[in-house]
């Protein structure tokens, strides 16, 4: 992944932040994804990626078919073909599929069980709840993660990466980068969504498109709780 976008971009002769504007993100996000870190990546800006980088969006998602197959070249083409509008469906559906092959644990793939704190009522991937108010458990799942915490997602705005009734696992820290998961209070609700980093302020970013970004300021009533770590199915 490293060497096929960084080499793209100095093909092209472009500077980490001239693909930065292109993309409309800062030269440090250009940098994570040319050094593979592209779990957060957004289906809009994989598709802004490909068309400055001229490389197929299954490339950037490391979707890879043998060299003697030609069914990447077809999927490339038919996928040049679309207009920008079925793009994003076809991006969404690909990032979905990867994401489940890679982050949806099976139980059979463990052998033993952990106990993690629970709070019983969900984060909202939509309207916003307030975790401070939610009951201390504790629940024990076949998955191992370095969180502090788990809750349930209530809502589909981080769709189609997280899903309504997933567990996420979350760690706690205020050291939150641009493009991260992370469970947030603002106004006093509690919220799972996309950190995106601008000069004088951020906004809270649902990945599903029907929702509006929360622009988060100086005058804002925001603290980031932590990090989400991993998800459960």
């Amino acid at each position: 992944m490293e060497s096929l976008l960084k080499n793209r971009r100095l093909e092209k002769r472009l500077t980490l932040e001239q693909v930065g504007e292109m993309v409309g993100v800062g030269k440090s996000t250009v940098r994570k994804w040319e050094n593979g870190m592209i779990e957060n990546m957004g289906r809009d800006k994989i598709v802004a990626l490909s068309k400055a980088l001229n490389v197929s969006p299954l490339d950037i998602l490391g979707i890879d078919k043998p060299k003697e197959s030609t069914t990447k070249v077809i999927l490339d083409n038919v996928f040049d073909e679309l207009k920008e509008k079925r793009q994003l469906k076809v991006v969404d559906y690909a990032k979905s599929e990867l994401d489940d092959q890679n982050k949806v644990v099976e139980i059979s793939e463990y052998q033993t069980e952990k106990e993690y704190p629970y709070y019983d009522d969900a984060v909202s991937a939509g309207t916003g709840q307030y975790i401070g108010t939610s009951q201390k458990e504790t629940i024990t799942l076949p998955v191992d993660f370095d969180a502090d915490f788990v809750v349930p997602v209530y809502g589909d705005s981080m769709e189609p990466d997280y899903h309504d009734g997933d567990y996420i696992f979350v760690k706690l820290s205020v050291d939150l980068s641009d493009g991260d998961i992370g469970v947030f209070e603002l106004y006093g609700d509690t919220y799972v969504k996309q950190l995106v980093i601008e000069d004088d302020h951020a906004y809270l970013h649902s990945l599903n498109k029907k929702y509006k970004d929360m622009l988060v300021d100086a005058d804002s009533d925001f603290r980031i709780i932590g990090k989400v770590v991993g998800r459960f199915a």
